[in-house]
C-alpha cells in the first residue's frame, strides 16, 4: 500500500481494528461543536444510534429531538442555517434522504443553506433490518441535487476528517455512513480533503476506484490480484460529487481500464459518476462492482456482501475478467 497514505499497516490482516463508520461520525460532530459554537445537532428520535449522543450531552442548549418526522428534521435544519447555525440532521439514510428528499431538495439545495445531512445506517451493511432498511440508492439520490456535496468515508477516522470537514464546508452536504463495525484503514496522519481522492495502492495494469466499505474489499482484491502478477492501483474515492477527476483521470490513462466498487446502487452511483466521466473525457473499458438494480434482503452483513458478489474475491474475478477481454 502507498507509504504517503500512512494507512494503517494492519489494515488487511486478522488483527484489524474494527469500529463502526458511524461512531467517527459521532468523535468529530463533537469536536466540530467545540471549534464552532454555532454547530447545532438534530435528530429524529433515534439520538444514540446515530451517534449524536455524545454531542447532546456536551451542548444540551444545541441539540433538538424533532421526533420520527423526518420532513421537519431537515426543514426546521434549513431555517435554522439561514439564521447563522451550522446544522447537522441525522436519522437511518432510509428516512434522510430517503422520505425528506422533497425537503432537501426544496428547503436545502434550492435555497443554497448549509445543511449538513447525515445518513446513517446506509448500505447493506445494516444487514438484519432487511431491504426497508438497507438504504442503496443514497448516493444517486444525493448526487443529482444541484448545491449537494456527497461523501461516503471509508472508515471511522475518515469519517471523523469528514465531519470536521464538511463542518467548515458553505454548503450543503450528504455524509453516508455504515452501521456495522468495519475495518479501519486510515491513520491520524492520512490526507483527506473534501476535492480529492488517494491512490492507496499504486498499480499499472487497471485502476479500481472505491468508496465506503468497499475499499477495504477493493484492498483485499488487489492483494489477491498480486499474487497472479496484476498490479492493480486502488483509488479511495470518498467524495463522489465533486468527483477527484484528475487523480482519476490520471491514474485510468495509465492504466486503460477501470473497475468502480461500491456497497449501493451502481445505477446513479460512482459507478455511474465514473462513467459519466469517462464518457466525456476518456472512455475507456469498464466493470461496475455493486448492487445491480434490485433490493437487498436479510442477513449478516458479511453474509450479504458475499450473497451480492461484493467481496474481495468477485472483485479480483470482475476485475481479471476484465483485463482478459481487453
Amino acid at each position: 500500500m502507498s507509504k504517503e497514505m500512512h494507512l494503517d499497516d494492519k489494515a488487511l490482516t486478522k488483527d484489524a481494528t474494527r469500529e463502526p463508520i458511524r461512531a467517527g461520525f459521532g468523535r468529530g460532530l463533537v469536536k466540530a461543536g467545540q471549534l464552532n459554537s454555532q454547530v447545532v445537532a438534530l435528530c429524529a428520535d433515534l439520538t444514540d444510534s446515530v451517534k449524536m449522543g455524545a454531542f447532546a450531552k456536551e451542548f444540551p442548549d444545541r441539540f433538538v429531538e424533532v421526533g420520527i418526522a423526518e420532513q421537519n428534521l431537515v426543514t426546521v435544519g434549513s431555517g435554522m442555517s439561514l439564521m447563522g447555525k451550522v446544522p447537522f440532521v441525522s436519522s437511518y439514510a432510509a428516512f434522510s434522504p430517503g422520505r425528506n428528499w422533497e425537503q432537501i431538495r426544496t428547503t436545502v439545495c434550492l435555497n443554497e443553506a448549509n445543511v449538513k445531512i447525515v445518513g446513517s445506517h446506509a448500505g447493506l451493511m445494516t444487514g438484519p433490518d432487511g431491504a426497508t432498511h438497507q438504504m442503496l440508492e443514497d448516493i444517486a439520490l444525493m448526487r443529482v441535487l444541484p448545491n449537494m456535496t456527497v461523501v461516503v468515508p471509508c472508515d471511522s477516522i475518515e469519517a471523523e476528517k469528514a465531519t470536521l470537514a464538511i463542518a467548515g464546508h458553505k454548503g450543503g452536504a450528504y455524509l453516508r455512513l455504515a452501521r456495522e463495525k468495519t475495518p479501519v484503514l486510515t491513520t491520524a496522519d492520512t490526507p483527506f480533503a473534501l476535492n480529492k481522492a488517494q491512490v492507496f495502492r499504486p498499480g499499472k495494469d487497471v485502476t479500481i476506484v472505491a468508496c465506503g466499505v468497499m475499499v477495504h474489499q477493493a484492498l483485499a482484491a488487489a492483494e489477491a490480484l498480486a499474487k497472479k502478477g496484476i498490479e492493480a492501483e486502488v483509488i479511495n474515492c470518498p467524495v463522489i460529487k465533486p468527483l477527484d477527476t484528475i487523480t482519476l483521470l490520471a491514474s485510468i490513462r495509465k492504466t486503460g481500464k477501470v473497475v468502480t466498487c461500491e456497497e449501493g446502487q451502481i445505477n446513479g452511483g460512482l459507478g455511474g459518476a465514473v462513467a459519466e466521466m469517462l464518457g466525456e473525457h476518456h472512455p475507456v473499458a469498464m466493470r461496475r462492482v455493486g448492487m445491480r438494480d434490485r433490493f437487498g434482503e436479510s442477513g449478516t452483513p458479511d453474509e450479504l456482501l458475499e450473497h451480492f458478489e461484493l467481496t474481495a474475491p468477485h472483485v479480483a474475478k470482475t476485475t481479471n475478467e476484465l483485463i482478459k477481454n481487453t
